[in-house]
Order: C-alpha cells, then structure tokens, then sequence
C-alpha cells in the first residue's frame, strides 16, 4: 500500500468537537481535513507534522462581530493589525461589522472598497456585513449580491454620527428587505428613548460617574428594545440575531421568541462574561461600552444561558479606539467618551478561563458557541465550524496546562490597550490555522499568507 502523503499531519492531539473530545492524528490536504482517526499510520508523511501530546485542538473560532475600521479610520484599527490579533487568539475568520469605516458599507461601491482592502491585509478568513440605516434601505439587494454575508441595524444611537439607527418604520421596511434576500439582520437592541432621555437627564443634574453612566442604560432598555424587534420579526419573517446581550433577562425574552417559531438567535462577548459594573470602576474608560457592564448576578446568569443552550453565539465586539478618544480631559464627561473595548484577541482565553476553567463549562459547549453555532447561523456550516472530513483545516492548539499573564506588549491591536492587560489566564493558545495553513505559531506569524473573503 502506498504511504499517505499530506500536507500537514497533526499527531496525539485531543480533538475537541462540539459532541465529544477524542484523542487522534488528523490530515490536511489541500486546505481541507482530509483524514481524521484515532492513529493514522507511521508511514505517512507531510509536509509539516505537528506532534500535539498534550495539547487539544479545537476548531477555530468564528468572530461574528468585530469592528476592523478600515478603510478611513485607520488611526483608530486597521485590518492588518486586528486579523494578527485574532488569529493569536485562535481565529481563523471573522465578521466586519459595516461601520466604523468611511464611507461605512452603505452600498455595492463601498464593499467593493472595503473588500480590497481587506483581501490585501487579513491573515486571516473574513465575511463583511452591509450597513442598514435610514439613509441605504434601498442599497440592501445590492449589498447582498455584493456578498454581504448579513446586515447590521442599530435601534439607538451607534456613537457614529453618520450610521443612523433605526426607528419603528425603517426597522419593518429593513426587515421585509433582508427577508425577501433570505439575509440575516444582526440587531443593536437598545431603546432609543430610554438611552437618550436618561442620559441627558443625568447630564443636566450633573451626575458623570460610571454607575450613573450605567443607570442610563438599565437592562430594561435592553428588554424593551428586543422585544419590539422579534414582535417585528415575526410578522416580516426575518432572520435575526442579536447582539451583545448583557443579562441573562434579555437572554429569556429571546428564548421565548423561539418556542413561538421565531427564527432568532443571540449572542453575548467575553466582556459580559468576565468584567463587571465594579472592573469598570477599577479599570476606568477601557471599559466603557454599550449596553454597559453590570453587576455580577447578570455575569452569572449569561452563564446559566450557556449551560441551558440559550446563547447561540459569543462574539468579541472589538470596537477600538485611539487612546485618546477614552480620556477625561478638557471638560469632557463620561456620556462623550467613545463606547467600545478592545477585545478581538482575548475571546477564547476568557472562554477557557472563566467557562471551563472557572465554572467547569465543557469544551464541547465551548466549541459550539464560538465556532459552529456562528457557522450554522450564517450559512458557513459545515465549511467552516467543524473538523470535520471535507471541512476548512481551521483549528487552534491549546495547551490548558500553561498559562500566562496578558500584558500590553502581547497585543496586536494598533492600539495596546484590553481591559484585561495584567490578568492571569489559564489556557495558552500555540497555533492557529486557516486552511491548513499555519498563520500564527507561538508569536510569530506566517507574513506572506492572506485571508480570503467567504
């Protein structure tokens, strides 16, 4: 029998999928798992081999929700900078949200622009969502034949001036829109009038701190906000997911919606899973965002969600910015400072820390909210998400026996700055690879490799 030759052969791994972890060999071959078995035989070959003892593999993790910025704010994050980071974080592909770019992806020409940027700087796999406001609802046919792999609405103010959200009439008119492309509509669920009146409220009697900043945004703005929207995705019959839920409480509603049939799914980030109201006094403006961490009891009822099978997905929402842009200086108070952390890198480290490590989450539930669940709900599935015979060689290697303390030197961002700079984690990633290709391996990355769009 002739010996099998692959292009990479990964030996006594354990493989961790989304049903059960299994100790074996896997075989890559052109970009795909061509062979995966308890020990594939000591005469094969490769172009690279692996020897994995110790170590579990994991599929890569999917970011369905990261803010890259390029083309037009490079001074805030830029595509190269933030796929090195994902990719050290064990992702191999990754949704760019349509803002914080300029133009933001409003039509066919602006993904057109943002795509050539992207194909020359990611190192990693990428979709891009189009933009939904009141001023492009007529752009969302283009967008999609463009290759927009969903669309993002937001029913509240964005924090940028020129991505208007959604009020009641444009919400119904974009959802029978996405609907009619068979699209999926990734919602900012926040009440508009809450958000607004309240913070103004707390501005004018001159209360500026982080708890009052947080009142303005009570998880009933959440609640209220969700539920107008699946009352509307119901009757439109769109596909919607939303995200960044802060509580368990929002979590619920959307629970509910889908015992009645309706087609929605939620996420929540590493962020709601790990910091709270009292870390964002600790930390100061890195840990402002939106909606607003809250207090410990919400932490541990997002928790709760991923062990009952209630939080589809866990996306990072890396929303950088330049340090300046998260200074108390000149007047300035809490309410005009940007709302968004950086976070790209640390979402399967917080995984393992505070869900498997912490709270004794399995690395089957793990994998299923961080690589299939996204798969699965953006149609990538088996494709990506799985390892699988015929899927993706996208995997990450772990060794959940070392660990390490994160510190600003070890960020890829353009900006070296995480609310969890000085933490301590349990679980280090070695190797990341897109296509059976190794992008990052221990600190250093594969330069010459380039994303591609899916």
């Amino acid at each position: 029998m002739t010996p099998k030759v692959f292009d990479l052969l990964i030996r006594n791994g354990l493989i961790v999928t989304e049903e059960r972890i299994f100790k074996g060999d896997i075989g890559v071959c052109n970009g795909k798992f061509a062979e995966i078995s308890e020990k594939i035989g000591a005469d094969a070959s490769a172009e690279t081999e692996i020897d994995a003892t110790g170590m579990h593999i994991l599929p890569g993790v999917i970011d369905s929700h990261v803010h890259a910025d390029d083309p037009g704010r490079t001074e805030w994050e830029t595509f190269a900078h933030v796929t090195r980071s994902l990719a050290a974080g064990g992702v191999t592909s990754f949704f760019d949200m349509p803002l914080n770019s300029i133009p933001y992806t409003n039509d066919a020409l602006a993904f057109k622009a943002k795509k050539e940027v992207a194909d020359q700087k990611c190192v990693i796999d990428y979709a891009l969502l189009g933009g939904v406001t009141p001023d492009n609802l007529e752009y969302i046919k283009e967008l999609k034949a463009s290759g927009a792999i969903g669309f993002k609405g937001f029913l509240c103010f964005s924090g940028i001036a020129e991505y208007g959200y959604l009020d009641d009439e444009d919400l119904f008119s974009a959802m029978e829109k996405i609907a009619e492309v068979n699209s999926v509509l990734m919602l900012h669920a926040e009440n508009a009038t809450i958000t607004t009146r309240l913070s103004r409220k707390a501005q004018l009697e001159n209360r500026l701190s982080i708890r009052d900043y947080v009142s303005t945004r009570p998880v009933a703005c959440e609640i209220t906000s969700v539920q107008k929207a699946l009352s509307m995705a119901e009757v439109t019959k769109c596909k919607t997911h939303i995200v960044h839920v802060s509580s368990g409480e929002v979590a619920d509603v959307v629970t509910r919606a889908k015992a009645r049939g309706t087609d929605v799914t939620v996420e929540t980030c590493p962020q709601y899973l790990s910091l709270t109201v009292d870390d964002f006094e600790r930390i100061g403006m890195l840990g402002k965002c939106a909606p607003p961490l809250r207090d410990a009891h919400h932490v541990e009822s997002l928790w709760e969600c991923i062990k009952n099978g209630e939080i589809d997905t866990v996306g990072s929402d890396h929303s950088p910015s330049p340090p300046e842009a998260k200074l108390l200086i000149d007047g300035k108070n809490i309410f005009t400072i940007f709302g968004g952390m950086s976070m790209a890198q640390s979402t399967l480290n917080v995984m393992l820390e505070e869900g498997y490590f912490k709270r004794n989450i399995p690395l089957e539930t793990i994998v299923k909210v961080t690589s299939a669940n996204p798969a699965r709900r953006f149609g990538l599935y088996p494709q990506k998400g799985s390892i699988d015979i015929g899927s993706d060689a996208d995997f990450v290697l772990v060794d959940l026996n070392d660990s390490f303390t994160l510190q600003k030197e070890d960020l890829y961002y353009l900006h070296q700055q995480s609310p969890f700079a000085g933490k301590i984690f349990r679980g280090k990633i070695k190797t990341t690879a897109v296509r059976g290709h190794i992008v990052y391996d221990q600190g250093q990355f594969k330069e010459d490799f380039r994303g591609k769009m899916i």
